[in-house]
């Protein structure tokens, strides 16, 4: 271990501590230690592939705010699992966390990790087919469906592959909210030349979450006429959403005719024997035994989605491995508890309660006409949180709340799924209102 690689991890673990509460800090990040740094690239050691998974997957974003800020853009991140095997302590090959390559993408997101089912197979069918052929396949590719059934992963899968395969290729992936911020820079730097060139230079260009056009007429316009730049010289394109284009409010006609006009394939939650291959895929890629019984426990209890459903997994294993008892199904309900469904018990009105509890407003002001910045954010996130942990129709939820119009809900759902991105302690905040809710 290098004397600079401890002190370079040791500064971005500083700016971690202020922003994560303790337990999760020491829990996620405590046992980590920087030992090279060679070529921009700190390479960080922890306990177990899995710590690595729940890191990338809950920390991405507060990860790069913390290596920008301590070191600058250019350090990249490497991860590297160290499984014990006996008293000998076995490295595994170092994995890129955090890079600044051009093509944003993530090496973990590939069709061998990703597990095919009934519920999405079509999907990956077409994934790979215009990952084979960039511009020849299905043009535009749009895939949409619930949060966390895949869509990211099978989209970037794209991007991997056929970056693999075809060297020459310019691939980039990005999110539709970090193209609003560029053209916003653009804008106020006079730069619109250069954020136009940016994008009308790719050969496969990638949009995940492209929902978040929904109001913002300037963004759909650069968009429209990227996208008809693009399709015009033969560049593939791949969109997702969490809903089909014609279901994205004030998207412009042109623009939903452009999305229609390729493929447009939903993503369906699992089923039970789905769910059970993918916890087994995951303890598989790790090569750590899961007892059937045990997959079938978690995989019987976590039906919404499969972000949810290896969440569970990650947690359970990686506090298998710092306790060194063995993975059983009672230990997996003991960890689990405060994450597992409780059987249906939760309903809107507790979800309402806990709302009212942590924001200190009543039922009737949430369900009322009354409009402040903090009203209007316990509402929505009363919104969100009953979409997400009862999946009711847009309608019903409107209904509830003294009979709002499902756009005013739909505009909620994303507000809140954009703030809990980029705001760390709001996302600390809905998250404790779930583990309340799951506890009760």
């Amino acid at each position: 271990m290098t004397e600079q690689a401890k002190k370079t991890w040791d500064n971005i673990l500083g700016y971690l501590k202020e922003r994560i509460n303790p337990q999760s800090f020491a829990t996620w990040f405590g046992s980590s230690r920087g030992v090279e740094l060679k070529d921009d690239v700190l390479l960080v050691e922890f306990p177990n592939g899995f710590f690595i998974d729940w890191i990338e997957e809950h920390y991405y974003s507060i990860l790069e705010e913390a290596v920008n800020q301590a070191n600058g853009e250019k350090l990249r991140l490497a991860f590297k699992a160290i499984k014990q095997q006996g008293d000998r302590p076995v490295r595994k090959k170092k994995r890129i966390i955090l890079s600044h390559a051009s093509t944003k993408l993530q090496e973990r997101y590939t069709f061998e990790t990703f597990v095919v089912g009934k519920s999405n197979e079509f999907a990956h069918a077409a994934a790979l087919a215009v990952s084979e052929a960039p511009g020849q396949a299905y043009n535009p590719l749009f895939l949409y469906g619930g949060v966390g059934l895949g869509k990211t992963h099978l989209m970037q899968a794209v991007g991997n592959f056929a970056h693999r395969q075809h060297k020459a290729l310019n691939v980039y992936y990005t999110q539709a909210e970090n193209i609003m911020t560029e053209l916003i820079e653009a804008i106020q730097k006079n730069q619109q030349m250069a954020f136009k060139k940016k994008y009308r230079t790719k050969d496969l260009l990638l949009i995940d979450d492209i929902q978040f056009l929904f109001g913002k007429e300037r963004l759909q316009e650069e968009v429209f006429h990227t996208f008809n730049y693009l399709y015009t010289q033969g560049k593939q394109i791949v969109i997702s959403s969490d809903r089909p284009p014609r279901d994205i409010p004030t998207l412009e006609e042109r623009l939903t005719s452009r999305f229609q006009g390729g493929l447009v394939v939903d993503l369906q939650p699992p089923d039970l024997e789905t769910r059970i291959a993918i916890l087994q895929k995951k303890a598989e890629m790790e090569n750590i035994r899961l007892p059937s019984n045990v997959a079938y426990y978690v995989a019987s209890r976590v039906k919404s989605n499969i972000r949810d459903l290896e969440g569970c997994l990650i947690r359970l294993l990686a506090m298998s491995s710092l306790s060194g008892e063995a993975v059983t199904e009672q230990l997996t309900e003991t960890v689990l508890k405060d994450l597992l469904n409780h059987g249906g018990k939760v309903t809107k009105e507790m979800i309402l309660r806990n709302v009212v509890d942590e924001f200190g407003f009543t039922e009737a002001e949430l369900k009322g006409r009354r409009r402040t910045q903090k009203l209007a954010l316990a509402r929505q996130t009363a919104m969100f949180l009953i979409r997400s942990l009862l999946s009711l129709s847009l309608t019903e939820i409107g209904d509830f709340f003294g009979g709002k119009d499902h756009t005013t809900v739909m505009h909620a759902i994303g507000k809140v799924e954009n703030l809990k991105k980029v705001d760390f302690e709001y996302g600390q905040k809905l998250q404790g209102i779930i583990t309340r809710i799951n506890s009760a």
